[in-house]
């Protein structure tokens, strides 16, 4: 009688017991590869067919006495759901407008054509007020004790663009307006930097901040997880929301279209409701290939987007997103 082997037997000897080749390297390396299911499941299954060969437990052709059976059982795996991993996250983060000033709105149509096709979290909110706070939160999971909008600040403190770095994946925040990448600028034009946080940390090489004029439209090219931030007009903040609705049309729609077929993801959010109101309720939308569309009455702020994308993308977890639990009932599978 055969004996019964189980992969899982074999994926705990690993692919270096037959000499299988490692994961890519250099410009596949492993950050990369890990960043893409299809190659890593790809690498994965010549490694079990070379140690399996090796085991003796493949045999060539079907006239030879039987050798053992191989019995496919699941890889490791936490045990726990999480959300999809995109290849690609844009999110875009407007400015100073609650949700009833978008839902709807007919000086919206783009807007309300992306929460139509996609996800709308109506409890979405804010973490204060104004907005420079708010973008820390999103990126670093605090506000590091700032409380207005002033420039320059600077930190040395754990965020998600230092997280995708180390752990070999890539980010850029795209600020439209900003002169050249990596300027420290506090304003010029309609630039604001109270509205970009990787100038304020210490531990980001400048090239992760970019002009918007870098963003596309080569889509298979951006970072695993880009930030957008409009001008001071675009994003909302000193024009009406027509305004706002025209840009991102011009800007994003080519993206959109593109991670609907392409396992990517756009992610349009507020940094804050209008006024000093402690409600600070703002629209959250997600559209893309793996997204459930619908309408969503689930509490949702910056710490919970950010938890769900270093979820998305395999990282740890950092400030306020660390207690925080990853959106799950809003991709289609799930």
């Amino acid at each position: 009688m055969s004996d019964i082997v189980f992969v899982s037997d074999i994926v705990a000897a690993g692919p270096a017991a037959a000499g299988a080749a490692e994961p890519p390297h250099g410009e596949d390396d492993v950050g990369t590869a890990l960043s893409r299911p299809g190659r890593r499941h790809r690498w994965w299954t010549t490694a079990l067919v070379a140690v399996a060969t090796s085991a003796g437990l493949i045999t060539a052709g079907c006239g030879g006495a039987p050798g053992p059976v191989v019995v496919p059982t699941q890889l490791p795996t936490s045990g726990v759901a999480g959300p999809p991993r995109p290849d690609h996250v844009v999110v875009v983060v407007m400015e100073n407008h609650s949700l009833d000033q978008v839902v709807g709105n007919p000086d919206a149509p783009y807007l309300n054509q992306l929460i139509s096709e996609g996800a709308l979290f109506t409890e979405a909110s804010a973490i204060t007020h104004p907005s420079q706070p708010n973008y820390l939160a999103l990126f670093s999971g605090d506000t590091q004790g700032v409380t207005d909008d002033g420039c320059p600040y600077s930190f040395a403190t754990p965020n998600l663009g230092r997280q995708l770095l180390d752990a070999r994946l890539e980010f850029a925040l795209y600020a439209e307006g900003l002169p050249a990448a990596g300027d420290p600028l506090c304003s010029g034009g309609e630039y604001a930097r109270k509205h970009n946080p990787v100038p304020d940390f210490t531990n980001l090489p400048g090239r992760l901040s970019q002009p918007f004029t870098a963003f596309g439209p080569d889509y298979a090219a951006l970072p695993q997880v880009s930030f957008v931030v409009p001008n001071l007009c675009h994003d909302m903040h000193d024009c009406p929301v027509a305004a706002g609705d025209v840009w991102l049309r011009a800007n994003l729609d080519g993206y959109r279209r593109w991670a609907a077929t392409h396992r990517s993801l756009l992610v349009v959010t507020w940094d804050e409701a209008e006024g000093s109101s402690a409600v600070n309720r703002i629209p959250l939308v997600m559209t893309g290939q793996m997204v459930r569309p619908g309408r969503y009455a689930e509490p949702v702020d910056h710490y919970r987007v950010l938890r769900t994308l270093e979820d998305m993308v395999g990282l740890g977890h950092i400030g306020h997103a660390i207690p925080r639990t990853p959106i799950l009932d809003t991709w289609l599978g799930s």
